[in-house]
């Protein structure tokens, strides 16, 4: 079954309403058992829009996911995933996250691209990704499916825009030709007790060539990185659940810490 116009605005609000009233929902292709990946790409693109108007944001930057070949083998597919993030994704380090406006949070070490230029096109190499990059940096981002059990379909993690939810950024941010992306080392820890490790390489061997994929990608729908965005290249480990009153901390070898914490908050 495909979607039609009529339907796409009515998937947009459920996934809204879920985000919105922080109750989780079942999966939209138990429905739409046959929506494929660009038509989910579709309704990602409008619940971005309706998301921007409703919520008054603006584009931040970009995320992607699936961006391990393991996870790309759970899933039983052959490339990584993308999504947006907006203005007001942005956390805090000194600001605890208020829990009960997410619905089952998870967290993922990630290297932040900060770009310094446009870029866009099929044919942008990791070369080309490097080049146009200001800065990279230490980051945490909170992903938090609106699904059920955070249990989806590719089709379905797509069109709820990759999970995205929250993004929390270092405060060192270094020039990316005085790092090797590629084998720098995390270690993340949850109130004190190690949970995760991993390194830059499990992101497609390398960061850059993640951010080379989006912008191949974003190149198919006539877009592309601007200058200034922020780019969340894809999670050095798997991700983390936590809950109100946690503290994770990721550690990344040249680029610093960043710290998440959360609380229950009205």
């Amino acid at each position: 079954m495909t979607v039609t116009n009529r339907s796409d605005i009515e998937v947009v609000d459920y996934l809204l309403r879920a985000e919105s009233d922080v109750k989780e929902v079942v999966k939209i292709t138990d429905q739409y058992p046959e929506l494929s990946i660009d038509e989910a790409y579709d309704l990602q693109k409008k619940l971005i829009e309706r998301r921007m108007e409703k919520t008054k944001t603006k584009r931040l930057g970009i995320k992607l996911g699936l961006t391990s070949k393991a996870k790309q083998e759970m899933m039983g597919v052959h490339e990584a995933i993308y999504g947006y993030l907006l203005s007001d994704m942005l956390a805090f380090e000194w600001e605890p996250l208020q829990q009960h406006r997410l619905i089952h949070p998870k967290a993922e070490p990630e290297i932040a691209f900060i770009m310094s230029e446009d870029l866009m096109g099929e044919h942008v190499t990791a070369d080309d990704v490097m080049k146009a990059v200001k800065y990279v940096v230490a980051a945490i981002e909170v992903i938090d499916s609106r699904y059920k059990d955070f249990r989806f379909t590719l089709p379905d993690v797509v069109a709820d825009n990759c999970s995205s939810a929250k993004l929390i950024l270092g405060s060192k941010m270094v020039k990316p030709e005085e790092l090797d992306l590629a084998s720098i080392g995390m270690v993340m820890s949850k109130n004190g007790e190690m949970v995760a490790t991993g390194a830059g390489s499990a992101v497609l061997g390398h960061p850059a060539e993640a951010v080379a994929w989006a912008v191949q990608k974003l190149a198919k729908r006539g877009e592309g990185l601007k200058k200034g965005d922020i780019v969340l290249s894809g999670a050095l480990s798997e991700a983390v659940a936590f809950d109100m009153d946690d503290t994770i901390i990721a550690q990344f070898d040249g680029l610093g810490s960043v710290t998440l914490s959360s609380r229950y908050v009205k």
